[in-house]
């Protein structure tokens, strides 16, 4: 073997430095398939320095790269070029092609480009999501109409009712598997882009040749990206209707389906459902106070999760309560601080807000398994929810919003023309698709995009020291004052549909509101009182 030398080690190779490659080393390499693709350097090219390894070819991952074709413009390796590329024009070695440097100017070209399209990536991801949730709520709607209209008809029909619930599942599972399968590669794609983000910023350590070939390879990710991004945005949306049988009532014994379920699709925003008019069918009282509880409770807030779990946050005696499907308290989790906010952050997790300026995650089982904890400002605020995979939450006079990596992105208190956004102290907040609906300690509400512009008001004279604020599936938004002990309802647009209930209602210093789609009904929790205050509208 070779021995004997002063030249330089090559990098993450042997520990052994050599002069040169003898026949035995040179056989003994090519017999076996650990080194077969071993490159065997000489004297002279151990003496140029250290040896970067090449990049190797996205195709044939055993391969290097070493041409450049004109065409695709793009790198591959010898494998490629002789399947793929044979009869392309401008085929050359990347030696003969990378002769000059990759400019700052370029860099920075790709890396503002790569950041831009990480932006759009990551709201093509959140849009879908949305579409996700969007279909979920759609199918518990579509439920509660085919089993409401189930009970209005003959024991004839339970059979037909039990095939059009396995076609709507059925078409809401292909639905949704498309969906999320649609997010994988988003997501996936994201994390090639945080990837070329980071090899963006340490190229210049490379050579010419590897600069070239990065550069190429990095350029091709955000193509990829982009396309993805076009596709996604053309591409149509999902949606789940359910269109009931008009003449079932007269053919009863003829039918075999009590509705059609069928997916449609469509623009995002473009199909919007039908407002409804709400009537109150009847009201009834829970008692959410446990014996031990030491105080009377203030359920500060409520949060519903997409499998129907609705969490309490008991303000006075710092606890999160669950309800059973019974409306009974089954499950508590104490705190040593106040709570004063929660919110789902995915079908599984929430987030608790505490005047400690912490916000608690928590896995949502069979009991709540703690996660990671957050430091926030103004912990000691009403209000908090989840937009755009964004965390918002209440401050004083205003909002603030942290990322996913739980960074203060906006702190929103004035508009751009430095006025203030809201009348007074900031209370709860709702979401509806990708914006907030902010309650101040006033008349009523401000609607803000994802960005923290507001985008309109929603207010009421009728409204006292507004506080709770909640969503419907129709875009229906109620909020109720705490004062005037009342709830007025707006439509998606903001324009007040009237007063829900007035002062003699029964209601009691009402501070929070949960919308609950699935049951069709508004719970409603009150200060100083153990009592959720529950409204059942007829369907």
């Amino acid at each position: 073997m070779a021995e004997g030398s002063n030249f330089q080690s090559l990098k993450d190779g042997s520990d052994a430095d050599f002069e040169f490659t003898c026949t035995p080393c040179t056989r003994y390499h090519s017999r076996l398939n650990a080194t077969q693709q071993h490159k065997l350097l000489d004297k002279s090219d151990a003496k140029q320095g250290v040896v970067i390894s090449r990049i190797k070819c996205l195709f044939h991952p055993d391969r290097e790269i070493e041409m450049y074709c004109l065409k695709h413009d793009m790198v591959y390796c010898l494998l490629c070029i002789a399947t793929e590329h044979r009869s392309c024009e401008g085929v050359n070695k990347i030696e003969d092609v990378s002769k000059q440097c990759v400019t700052q100017a370029e860099i920075q070209s790709l890396l503002d480009g790569t950041q831009t399209v990480q932006d759009k990536m990551k709201s093509l991801t959140v849009k879908q999501k949305q579409n996700v949730t969007a279909i979920e709520k759609e199918k518990e709607a579509i439920e509660v109409k085919l089993d409401d209209t189930v009970t209005k008809l003959i024991e004839h029909i339970r059979k037909s009712k039990r095939e059009t619930a396995k076609c709507l599942n059925d078409k809401y599972s292909t639905s949704k598997e498309e969906l999320v399968s649609a997010i994988s590669v988003s997501s996936r794609t994201a994390e090639d882009l945080k990837q070329t983000e980071k090899q963006l910023h340490t190229i210049d350590s490379l050579d010419l040749e590897q600069q070239f070939v990065r550069m190429k390879l990095m350029k091709k990710t955000v193509q990829g990206a982009n396309t993805l991004i076009t596709e996604g945005e053309a591409e149509v949306t999902k949606f789940i209707n359910f269109t009931v049988n008009k003449e079932l009532t007269d053919i009863i014994t003829k039918t075999n389906s009590i509705g059609e379920v069928h997916v449609t699709t469509g623009i995002v925003g473009e199909q919007k459902l039908k407002q409804r008019e709400y009537k109150i069918k009847s009201t009834k009282e829970i008692n959410v106070k446990l014996s031990y509880d030491k105080w009377e409770c203030c359920i500060s807030d409520i949060c519903r999760l997409s499998d129907d779990t609705i969490l309490l946050t008991d303000y006075y005696n710092n606890k999160v309560k669950r309800l059973n499907s019974n409306d009974s308290v089954e499950n508590v989790y104490d705190f040593h601080a106040r709570t004063t906010g929660i919110c789902s952050v995915s079908n599984s997790e929430v987030a608790v807000k505490l005047n400690n300026n912490k916000i608690q995650l928590f896995s949502v089982g069979s009991s709540l398994s703690k996660g990671k904890t957050i430091d926030i400002k103004n912990g000691g605020q009403f209000g908090l929810t989840m937009c755009c995979g964004d965390l918002w939450s209440s401050a004083l006079n205003g909002v603030n919003v942290y990322s996913t990596t739980f960074d203060l992105v906006i702190s929103t208190v004035k508009d751009q023309n430095g006025k203030s956004i809201f009348k007074s102290s900031v209370q709860h907040m709702a979401v509806t698709t990708d914006t907030v609906i902010v309650t101040d300690s006033s008349d009523g509400a401000v609607c803000l995009n994802k960005h923290g512009v507001v985008i309109r008001e929603m207010r009421d004279s009728r409204l006292k020291y507004t506080r709770g604020v909640c969503v419907a599936d129709d875009g229906t938004v109620f909020l109720c004052g705490y004062q005037s002990q009342n709830i007025v309802m707006f439509d998606r647009d903001g324009k007040c549909l009237g007063e829900l209930m007035g002062k003699d209602s029964g209601l009691y210093t009402p501070v929070s509101m949960c919308f609950d789609g699935r049951r069709y009904r508004l719970i409603v929790g009150q200060s100083d009182r153990s009592i959720l205050f529950v409204i059942e509208f007829d369907c």
